[in-house]
């Protein structure tokens, strides 16, 4: 429920009745645990060149069938890219060298109690949308409503735990939450994108359609191609240019993006010069096709940036809304088929180390047996979870060492037998019903085919038929979003912070909320309640302690069959193009970069 009230009796008068100890002072930035690294009167952040010289164009590419909106708020269509980044602010903006801190950008300030029961952001009288009107309380209230009851899915649960939202003044807006000990919800309301009223109260947020609306960033939309092409121009009239949080970004006058439906087309078009940028997703790519004059004359530069950030989980996503998925030892078994060592070898030159956490490369990964305090949270849940999770130290499949294909898929065979499958006619079925083992794996994009039809090939010789179908990127989007799917291969991002973002991943309620990133299904209350308890951790040591429990609970249930991980952003680009001298714990982000004079 928002309550609008704009005097200044009614400000006192909600101040007035706050209990002594939830008076909290303003501050320019909020750490989730301990205290922020900049002070109040940091000029800009350390991985960033202030003085770094603006203009010129920045094209990039991106491969996609397209996009049919300007609005990447709601569930229906699908957005624009870039869109988010470089047309919306939000509240605060977030320091890519910290494991999440937040610092003033439309909010000059914040409040916010050591409880932190409640939040009121003060926001900069300055701060302007892009047709020049001032951003206030209201907006901000009203963008809460607007995206929690008419956007995406993602940000009713996001924003669950929000009770109630007062506008106290022109530029002042509270919060609140509730019974809650969610320590994580000021920053996350400080993520939230800045909608304007004026301008959405005229028009149908949930059209999804290509009306270029009233944004609140430092870019705006340009010349666009519906599923071609769009160009974002940079706003000279923005007023947030010069804040510290804003130093050393937008440096370009132009971000141009030009669609290409297939991977080996955007590489090509990228080495004869039509675009400046490109983060290579392939390792073939990596390893072989970057060469050509340019590359050999240095006008283009390739290089491998080591970055801290986690990895999350990329991997063979099981939907276990559908048979044979339903069945653990079923998505156990299958993983025995997937050989990773032979993978990397032989497709990725040997440049991927092989995931098995969804928490990778980051020290949220849960390791070894569960002991000590870890132990202790997982104890009281020991009836309703797989004995392994206490006994055995969870690996992914291996053929590394004596371990043979032959010898995973004999394992994969007594695991089905267990599961209740055998093989008639050469083919697994369902001992009960008869019923084959078989699915499908859908693909986007056509290179991973290589990846997938060995796989298959595995699983053939234990009786399994596999399906491999390539869609395009706008069917693929729509059947994801509606779990019209067997197998998918899917990449489950985390952050070094993780927090509410986990119950879109595994909320029980969320598994059949279309939209929602619970893609495989996931209902199970220990997981409900490791979630509840990792967004309720009150230090960095009890996140880390309980997010590694949730890690091996998810580990055990074997909702995926992992794949691999890097450590390094892969990126090349025309030397038209410069970057600040370090790079942070999050990695390279081009709207740090600039055109060389």
């Amino acid at each position: 429920m928002i309550r609008f009230s704009q005097t200044v009796i009614a400000l006192f008068l909600s101040l007035a009745l706050l209990p002594a100890t939830y008076a909290a002072d303003p501050v320019h930035g909020l750490a989730m645990h301990g205290k922020p690294k900049y002070g109040a009167d940091f000029k800009h952040f350390d991985y960033v060149n202030p003085d770094a010289p603006k203009g010129g164009t920045l094209r990039l590419g991106v491969v996609s069938n397209g996009y049919d909106s300007f609005n990447p708020f709601v569930l229906k269509g699908v957005g624009a890219a870039g869109l988010q980044t470089y047309a919306y602010d939000t509240l605060l903006k977030a320091s890519a060298d910290e494991p999440f801190t937040m610092y003033g950008l439309i909010a000059e300030s914040l409040e916010t109690p050591e409880d932190r029961s409640y939040v009121i952001f003060h926001i900069r009288p300055q701060a302007r949308f892009s047709d020049g009107q001032p951003i206030t309380a209201e907006d901000v209230a009203y963008s809460y409503q607007l995206l929690t009851e008419h956007g995406h899915p993602f940000f009713r649960n996001y924003y669950a735990e929000v009770s109630s939202v007062e506008v106290l003044d022109k530029l002042s807006v509270r919060f609140d939450f509730g019974d809650t000990s969610n320590h994580e919800l000021p920053l996350i309301l400080g993520q939230m994108p800045i909608l304007p009223r004026h301008y959405w109260e005229k028009h149908d947020f949930e059209s999804a359609d290509l009306t270029i609306p009233v944004s609140s960033g430092p870019y705006t939309i340009g010349k666009y191609e519906p599923g071609r092409s769009v160009t974002y121009v940079l706003n000279k009239d923005y007023w947030a240019d010069d804040l510290p949080v804003n130093v050393g970004y937008n440096n370009f006058d132009r971000i141009h993006y030009d669609y290409y439906s297939d991977d080996t087309v955007a590489l090509e078009a990228f080495k004869a010069g039509n675009f400046d940028f490109r983060v290579e997703s392939s390792a073939k790519n990596w390893a072989t096709a970057y060469e050509g004059d340019a590359l050999a004359s240095g006008r283009i530069s390739k290089e491998s940036i080591h970055h801290g950030r986690p990895a999350g989980m990329q991997g063979f996503a099981m939907n276990t809304r559908r048979f044979p998925f339903n069945n653990r030892k079923v998505r156990q078994a299958l993983a025995y088929g997937f050989d990773f060592q032979w993978a990397n070898t032989n497709l990725f030159y040997d440049q991927y180390s092989r995931t098995d956490s969804y928490f990778e490369n980051s020290e949220l990964a849960s390791t070894g047996l569960p002991t000590g305090d870890e132990l202790a949270l997982l104890e009281p849940f020991r009836d309703q979870l797989p004995p392994e999770v206490f006994t055995e130290t969870y690996e992914p499949p291996s053929t590394a060492g004596d371990h043979t294909l032959r010898d995973n898929l004999r394992t994969a065979m007594k695991l089905l037998q267990e599961a209740g499958f055998e093989i008639r006619d050469g083919k697994m079925v369902e001992t009960s019903s008869g019923k084959p083992l078989r699915f499908q794996i859908l693909l986007w994009s056509q290179s991973f085919e290589r990846v997938v039809l060995p796989f298959k090939q595995n699983l053939a010789k234990l009786g399994i038929d596999v399906e491999v179908r390539l869609v395009d990127t706008s069917q693929y989007i729509r059947r994801v979003r509606d779990f019209d799917f067997d197998m998918i291969v899917q990449t489950l991002g985390q952050s070094d912070s993780p927090g509410n973002e986990q119950r879109d991943y595994w909320y029980s309620g969320n598994a059949d909320q279309a939209g929602s990133r619970n893609y495989m299904g996931v209902k199970d209350p220990v997981v409900d309640a490791l979630v509840n308890k990792l967004i309720q951790a009150t230090d960095r040591q009890s996140l880390v302690t309980r997010t590694r429990a949730l890690d091996r609970v998810l580990l055990w249930g074997f909702y995926v069959i992992p794949q691999w991980y890097l450590d390094v952003d892969r990126v090349a680009y025309w030397n038209k193009l410069a970057r600040p001298a370090n790079t942070p714990k999050a990695g390279v982000d081009v709207s740090r970069w600039w055109i060389k004079p």
